[in-house]
């Protein structure tokens, strides 16, 4: 083909060039790549080859074989489940355990009320067939009483113990109700006070005894050395002066002067809440009064005069229906206990009841009141 026009003449020269370039250009690619394939299968390239099968032998085991990283997971999956299986087995017998020893304490609160019940049906039977209480009475036979409570159920019984509150000094007959000193309790104190047990001298005594005064009586004015609600108020821990009847045996721990170990005791000496109670009407029931409430009751008894009438009113011979009966005593003819401070008789008692099953137990505290002709009224309760 001829070609005339110089301007198609050089378009066409220029396109035949480049196609030139391009076949010479894919013939050396060709050419090196055969070139390539050629020197990798000569034998001067076998320690590459050796090079390569080294490296593998040096990959670990575990990521050549599949079934053996199989095993491992496996194994972590089996054991993921028993840790699961005991951490569910342990929390299922613990919620078992706690659902039975709720329902046993549940239980052993029943029996314990059970115990109480008990003890007024025993009180109000001992009310209408006798005036007079003493120790040789029903209702002071605990042991005899708790016996008959291992019939009532079968899986646990309940433990009871009935205290004559009147044979206690009662703190809160200390002062009259004009806020004064009744003179009469006031000695009792001093002397209970004085017994060598509690080792206190004469000037501990009486700023005690001030001190009971003012926590309750009605007003602010500090009785000697005693203690109003400025003292009390500059305390580290400040709390008010009660400044009226105290309620409960435990607030005599507020009152300056009263220690931990002179209210409590210790192992050898018993502490003074033994022997004091804040129910009654100033009158110590003298039959069932323990030996230091007795030798408080005059100055003239002594710790030897204490244990004569001790042996006196276990004896189921003798009368203690009349207060009086002290004077039979051998030794006690010309000795003198005020009149308004002693009786036979008492209407304050304290109740304590057990439920127990085996190691477990559940206790019940009350205080009752119990009066002629009228149902017995409780004043405080207790569950522990």
């Amino acid at each position: 083909m001829r070609v005339e026009d110089p301007v198609f003449k050089r378009g066409y020269e220029l396109r035949v060039a480049r196609l030139k370039r391009f076949s010479v250009s894919n013939n050396q690619c060709l050419m090196t790549n055969d070139y390539l394939l050629s020197e990798v299968r000569r034998p001067n390239h076998q320690s590459n080859d050796q090079g390569f099968r080294r490296i593998y032998q040096k990959v670990p085991s575990f990521l050549k074989d599949n079934r053996g990283f199989a095993l491992i997971v496996t194994i972590l999956i089996v054991s993921l489940v028993v840790v699961l299986t005991l951490q569910f087995n342990s929390s299922m017998w613990s919620d078992l355990y706690s659902s039975a020893n709720l329902r046993d304490s549940i239980r052993l609160r029943f029996i314990a009320r059970s115990g109480v019940n008990c003890a007024f049906a025993v009180l109000a039977e001992d009310a209408s067939s006798s005036d007079s209480d003493s120790l040789q009475e029903v209702w002071a036979n605990s042991k005899e009483l708790s016996l008959y409570a291992a019939t009532m159920f079968e899986n646990g019984h309940f433990q009871i113990k009935i205290s004559d509150l009147s044979g206690k000094i009662q703190v809160n007959r200390l002062i009259n109700e004009d806020g004064k000193y009744n003179e009469t309790q006031k000695m009792l104190f001093t002397r209970f006070l004085n017994s060598e047990q509690f080792q206190l001298d004469s000037e501990e005594v009486g700023n005690l005894i001030d001190a009971i005064k003012d926590w309750i009586d009605p007003d602010d004015d500090v009785t000697r050395f005693g203690a109003e609600n400025g003292y009390y108020q500059s305390l580290e821990n400040p709390y008010s002066c009660k400044n009226g009847p105290i309620e409960s045996l435990g607030q005599i721990l507020l009152i300056k002067g009263v220690t931990k170990e002179l209210f409590y005791g210790n192992e050898h000496v018993p502490g003074i809440s033994n022997y004091l109670t804040v129910y009654g009407d100033g009158k110590i029931n003298i039959n069932t009064a323990d030996s230091p409430v007795l030798w408080s009751l005059s100055d003239d008894i002594d710790m030897e005069l204490v244990s004569d009438m001790i042996e006196y009113r276990l004896d189921d011979g003798n009368d203690l229906n009349d207060p009086g009966w002290y004077r039979k005593v051998p030794g006690m003819a010309d000795v003198t206990i005020e009149s308004d401070l002693i009786k036979t008789s008492s209407p304050y008692f304290e109740i304590e009841s057990a439920g127990i099953s085996g190691a477990m137990n559940k206790r019940v505290a009350a205080v009752i009141k119990r009066e002629e002709e009228k149902p017995i009224q409780v004043l405080a309760w207790k569950v522990e």
